[in-house]
């Protein structure tokens, strides 16, 4: 069952939850897992433990906040030996065995993690060796080793690459790298979808528009992980031709921003159901979009999300509350006041509480007293210039 990088159909439930990474992990291993303490969210861990974890890390620390160390030690508590991180690991105390379906999309999310959050080289070395170690032939990557690359997964790996410090197009498998590999899903102009890239291609080996593969794909282009500001805006609006990277995240953010120009919202439609608002596809694709430099159509977008995902997100938990803040960080929008919730409350109040990084408020105090310090300087020179002025006026009355 192929799903959303952002939220996936947890059978178990019946439940539509942002969490999961690009394709359904197999129930590993266990639908009946205990939620730990370190562990954000209350909702079994079976499908999304890593990544739902991993994405709340990274929002925490793009809020400034450092993560609980509980909710660190979870996550790294959470890696095989080889290096690679399943969804989740039932018990983390005995060794992976053949059984544990370890994954490139959790694997990835963890890196980017814990490379933001500092401190721990050795479990993001062990991480990126194993990604570098199921690199495919066409410089792509698969959700699990063996399987053929899709662009949810590539793009992933290329974000967890860049948070490690490595040049995604320095990591190649013969000869290619994952921005070779990223054309190959992109559909040309003159086709139905052109501009937005498929999830691999079909059966059939038809290219397919998919919102949330055009997302992450964009990102991945721009050789950007979870996290991105507003770029600089394409030279043009419309899909044009050329295969480079740059062509390729210009071509999706044309097509995504088309894709929310009339509702500022995308759609999901379930097999057998009627369309309705993907949420965090839509997340998704605020960042997409402003990290291309259209940044209209991503305020947009965050727009309606802010009038109507606070339900979605309430019900979802952490990831879900982690990529709305993610679209406000990427716009410069403030999660503390979104449409009256505090999304940084909400998705601390999921786990053990982080602290606001000190280093951040010392820097900050800081640079508040540098500022205090200069207007007190220039307050002292005005004064006395004046004063200066005045005893120059002065003497020029009292000469003959």
């Amino acid at each position: 069952m192929n799903v959303r990088r952002s939220a996936a159909a947890l059978a178990a439930v019946g439940v539509l939850a942002a969490a999961a990474p690009a394709t359904a992990a197999d129930p590993s291993p266990s639908a009946k897992a205990t939620v730990s303490s370190g562990l954000y969210g209350k909702g079994d861990p079976t499908y999304d433990g890593v990544w739902r974890q991993s994405l709340t890390l990274v929002a925490q620390r793009t809020l400034g906040y450092k993560p609980a160390p509980a909710a660190v030690d979870w996550l790294t508590g959470q890696q095989c030996a080889d290096g690679a991180f399943a969804a989740f690991r039932a018990a983390p105390d005995k060794p992976c065995d053949g059984k544990l379906k370890r994954d490139t999309n959790s694997t990835a999310a963890a890196v980017q993690a814990l490379a933001a959050t500092g401190g721990h080289g050795a479990v993001v070395e062990k991480a990126v060796h194993w990604l570098k170690s199921v690199q495919n032939e066409d410089g792509g990557w698969s959700y699990y080793p063996g399987d053929p690359s899709d662009t949810n997964s590539t793009s992933v790996v290329i974000g967890a690459l860049a948070a490690a410090g490595a040049d995604p197009a320095s990591v190649r498998k013969s000869g290619k790298s994952a921005y070779d590999a990223l054309p190959a899903w992109s559909i040309p102009c003159d086709q139905d979808g052109g501009g937005a890239l498929a999830f691999q291609p079909d059966k059939k080996g038809d290219l397919l528009p998919n919102a949330d593969a055009t997302a992450a794909g964009l990102l991945g282009a721009l050789g950007k992980g979870f996290v991105a500001r507003a770029g600089r805006a394409p030279a043009k609006d419309t899909c044009g031709k050329g295969t480079s990277r740059t062509q390729v995240a210009d071509n999706a953010g044309a097509y995504l921003a088309a894709a929310v120009g009339k509702t500022g919202h995308l759609e999901s439609t379930l097999p057998g159901a009627k369309a309705q608002p993907d949420f965090g596809n839509t997340a998704d694709a605020v960042v997409a979009l402003a990290a291309n430099g259209r940044v209209e159509p991503a305020r947009k977008a965050y727009a309606w999300l802010e009038k109507n995902a606070s339900p979605w997100a309430e019900q979802s938990g952490p990831a879900a509350y982690a990529q709305l803040i993610l679209a406000a960080h990427a716009l410069g929008e403030q999660p503390g006041d979104f449409n009256g919730t505090s999304l940084v409350s909400a998705l601390n109040s999921q786990g053990p509480a982080p602290q606001m990084d000190t280093s951040g408020q010392q820097h900050e105090e800081e640079k508040k007293e540098s500022r205090n310090w200069g207007w007190w300087i220039f307050g002292v020179c005005l004064v006395a210039s004046i004063g200066v002025g005045f005893l120059l006026s002065g003497r020029k009355k009292r000469q003959p």
